[in-house]
């Protein structure tokens, strides 16, 4: 298990690294900054390799890796070591099939990849093959559980198993929705089998799969913040049971919302967009009920170091140990950027920073900080336990969570700003030929760009400590030991959470309701289509 999950780690940091480069040069072009060979099409090729490096190959290849270490650990095993491997192998070849063809700039058509803007085949067919690898994982996530479950009848999972479980269900619903898009409309369309491409249904197809993936990448963070940082912190899960309703919420209240990303397009009846609304507010709950959960488990570890007085707890905790660190200043982040989500998400409010900065404020302050800096302080931890040598570079590794909260903020907040002021996103030219209302943007993108600077220093810290500790770390005599939390009151048998054929039931169900009539209405429409685009 141990290198199945380093290699799916060390492909991840190199996605990161690369994504990391890219990101500098954006925020510091945004602020119209004369950088060397700065130009339209360097520019959107940068942002489509960011966000397509960091967003989905970054997260997936860590989720896997950090999957199968508590995967292993829960169960003792991995059922389909075969399987895994495989999977790896294919979701690697679809990665570096689509980097390069980002990388040649044949494939500048953003994270999103709306058509009718178009990419060379090759982008589309490695996506799907990075895909295909990852329900591999899924699969074997689900046979390992099956297997320790018939094994021990009527005992519960550990809530960390219990989480990855729930990941791997939510995972294989969601990217449903993106496979059809990309096997069924894009490839064909790119390869020049169809002539003509419609961009509503495409988008619909997207968003199926383009906020559900938002909770792929949070759930692997909250198996964190539930399973290991209480222990970490000194003390004990505050309960158990709330996790795995959070954990059950979040598998069925995840896909049925991604209209809330299609207020402003044609062809969706209103009512829709208003139903999906309604279900986005609703998974906003289990992430309170996340909020007092963790802090109440970090209120008991720092009571238990010694912590006095109603705040005295918080200064106990470790806040030299960089995996606490980086847990608990991404929460801090999360939950400041959280409330955006809910001006995102109101059918009305909506309109005022749809298409603005704003939303990639608000992306990076929660699931950019939340799942990105959980996984960055994960690796810290990793490392020694995959690879059996000591931390490199500790300093580094301690002021790095810092750092990457400085500058998250700097970053953000600018661009909440900015969106507010009307600002567009994706503009490589922020200047907008001198107007008037695009000069009162400059002060607020120069410290977007000073916070992406600061994300770069970070991220460059972070990837020295990796490699350091791959080439120099000295050699440990034992492996640390992988070591979970445990709650105030462990449960003696299953419950109502732990029924997850039930759960997937549910979840299917909602989604049929959500998205089938909708669908239905634009496959009935009168369609034109749109011929392919390809402006960088």
């Amino acid at each position: 298990m141990r290198k199945l999950a380093l290699a799916h780690v060390l492909v991840s940091v190199a996605a990161f690294g690369l994504a990391a480069m890219m990101a500098v040069m954006q925020a510091m072009s945004r602020a119209d900054l004369q950088l060397p060979a700065r130009t339209a099409d360097l520019y959107y090729l940068s942002v489509t390799a960011h966000g397509v490096l960091m967003g989905l190959v970054f997260t997936t290849f860590f989720i896997i890796g950090f999957g199968y270490v508590i995967v292993e650990k829960v169960t003792g095993r991995i059922v389909g070591k075969g399987l895994a491997w495989a999977g790896f192998w294919v979701a690697l070849a679809g990665t570096l099939l689509a980097t390069v063809a980002i990388l040649s700039g044949r494939a500048s058509v953003l994270y999103t990849f709306y058509p009718p803007m178009k990419a060379h085949p090759a982008f589309y067919i490695g996506a799907a093959l990075l895909v295909v690898g990852s329900w591999a994982w899924a699969i074997v996530t689900l046979r390992s559980f099956h297997e320790w479950r018939k094994e021990n009848p009527g005992r519960p999972a550990h809530v960390g198993l219990h989480g990855m479980v729930a990941t791997a269900w939510l995972w294989l619903l969601c990217t449903l929705g993106v496979a059809v898009e990309v096997v069924v409309l894009l490839i064909p369309w790119s390869l020049g089998w169809v002539e003509r491409i419609d961009p509503v249904l495409a988008r619909t197809l997207f968003w199926y799969f383009g906020h559900p993936v938002v909770y792929f990448w949070l759930l692997p963070a909250y198996v964190a913040w539930y399973a290991l940082l209480p222990r970490v912190a000194g003390g004990k899960l505050f309960s158990d049971k709330l996790t795995r309703m959070v954990f059950v919420l979040f598998l069925i209240l995840s896909t049925p919302v991604g209209l809330h990303h299609q207020f402003v397009d044609p062809g969706i009846a209103s009512q829709w967009k208003l139903f999906h609304a309604i279900l986005t507010f609703g998974i906003l709950f289990p992430s309170m009920v996340t909020a007092f959960t963790v802090i109440a488990s970090l209120e008991l570890g720092g009571r238990a170091r010694g912590g006095r007085g109603l705040f005295g707890w918080i200064f106990r905790l470790p806040w030299g140990d960089p995996l606490f660190a980086a847990i608990a200043l991404a929460m801090l982040t999360f939950a400041t950027g959280g409330w955006g989500g809910a001006v995102n998400a109101a059918y009305g409010m909506n309109a005022m920073v749809h298409n603005t900065a704003w939303v990639q404020g608000h992306f990076h302050m929660t699931v950019g900080t939340a799942s990105a800096l959980t996984f960055m302080g994960l690796t810290y931890w990793l490392l020694p336990r995959l690879t059996g040598r000591e931390l490199k570079f500790l300093p580094f590794a301690q002021v790095q969570p810092w750092l990457w909260f400085v500058g998250m903020c700097f970053f953000s907040i600018a661009n909440h700003v900015t969106g507010l002021m009307g600002m567009p996103r994706r503009v490589y030219e922020a200047s907008y030929g001198g107007a008037e209302q695009a000069q009162a943007w400059a002060p607020w993108t120069a410290v977007s760009a000073a916070g992406g600077v600061i994300l770069f220093v970070s991220a460059s810290c972070f990837g020295l400590v990796v490699v350091g500790t791959l080439l120099w770390g000295r050699r440990l005599s034992e492996l640390p030991p992988i070591e979970l939390a445990e709650p105030l009151e462990a449960p003696a048998e299953e419950g109502l959470f732990d029924r997850f054929g039930t759960w997937v039931t549910v979840a299917v169900v909602l989604v049929v309701i959500a998205y089938a009539i909708p669908l239905y209405q634009l496959l009935t429409l009168p369609r034109f289509g749109a011929p392919p685009q390809v402006p960088f």
